[in-house]
């Protein structure tokens, strides 16, 4: 069983000691900054200057600096912009403004554990991982709650980096609700494999090829986006509060042996295979050469596929099923 720390086995001392600079003030940006200043963190917002993220920034009570000067100013830079911009702007404006002893946080091992950046040997280098949205972050924070976190160590020059992790962790509220220790090598691996097979990949092709099948079959569209598409979140929450056998009690008896006799039939040991072969371009470095080595060509096939799915029935109807409904 993996270490879990909470409120009472952290101190704040460690972050409160130190200057953090946020970089980026996106979803998790935005969140984790205001965490951070609420808890009495001295902390400060690096963006490039005049976007929209500086206006934000600014009507949120931050006064924004340049990228390169807030890395100046700080001894801890956490990166929060998008995986494929932080090796330019490490390369641009980080790396040549760290002093020596300032520590590099992340919320995701990718470009650490894919060598795309390669900290100074005098730095720690952690990382804290919400497992929630930016805005559920700071919606917890607020109601006096927080998201789980993983936290990881990827270098310990100073000997105090997961000190100063944890610290972290709890001043954006994830000690609240529990911080699981891991490494960098697990967190991006299993967070890469599970968004591709499950939880992004598997749950919307499932969807699809699902509706796909009862209209192709004659059957109404708005029936069809009910059954295969609205009800789930009705079973992800199920699943959510009391795992899969709770899910299982608490759907019919026909859902359930319906389910458990048929669904292996469509996840069958064929889907096992294509699993394992995702994991392996994973474990391998394949998927992140694919997604980071032409940047323009994965985000040209990246934005093909996301259009065809705005353009698939699936969407028309379940607009207008949303407003006919009342849902959302």
């Amino acid at each position: 069983m993996p270490k879990i720390y909470y409120d009472d086995d952290v101190s704040l001392d460690a972050i409160l000691s130190r200057k953090v600079a946020v970089i980026g003030y996106g979803s998790q940006g935005r969140a984790q900054a205001l965490n951070l200043r609420d808890s009495g963190v001295d902390v400060s917002v690096g963006l490039r200057r005049g976007g929209s993220s500086w206006a934000q920034a600014s009507r949120d009570g931050f006064e924004p600096l340049p990228i390169d000067e807030a890395v100046r100013r700080a001894s801890v830079v956490q990166l929060l912009i998008p995986d494929l911009q932080q090796p330019s702007v490490y390369g641009e404006l980080i790396s040549p403004n760290l002093r020596r002893g300032t520590a590099l946080g992340f919320a995701h091992a990718f470009n650490i554990h894919y060598g795309l950046i390669r900290p100074p040997e005098w730095a720690d280098v952690f990382m804290v991982a919400p497992k929630s949205p930016g805005p559920r972050v700071r919606g917890e924070y607020l109601a006096g709650r927080g998201v789980p976190s993983l936290v990881a160590v990827a270098q310990n020059a100073s000997g105090k980096a997961l000190d100063l992790a944890l610290a972290y962790g709890k001043a954006i509220g994830s000690t609240r609700a529990g911080v699981m220790e891991t490494t960098f090598k697990e967190e991006v691996e299993t967070d890469l494999f599970g968004e591709q097979t499950v939880l992004v990949g598997g749950v919307t092709y499932l969807i699809l090829r699902g509706f796909e099948t009862l209209v192709a079959a004659g059957y109404q569209p708005e029936v069809a986006y009910f059954e295969v598409l609205n009800e789930l979140k009705l079973i992800v929450d199920l699943i959510q509060s009391g795992g899969l056998s709770h899910m299982l009690e608490s759907v019919s008896e026909t859902a359930r042996y319906g389910g458990m006799t048929r669904g292996p039939r469509v996840v069958d040991e064929h889907v096992a295979e294509n699993m394992k072969s995702i994991l392996r371009e994973i474990q391998s470095g394949e998927f992140a050469r694919e997604w980071s080595g032409d940047v323009a060509k994965s985000s040209a096939e990246m934005r093909r596929l996301v259009d065809s799915v705005r353009a698939h029935q699936i969407e028309r109807v379940g607009e207008q099923v949303r407003k006919l409904m009342k849902i959302g």
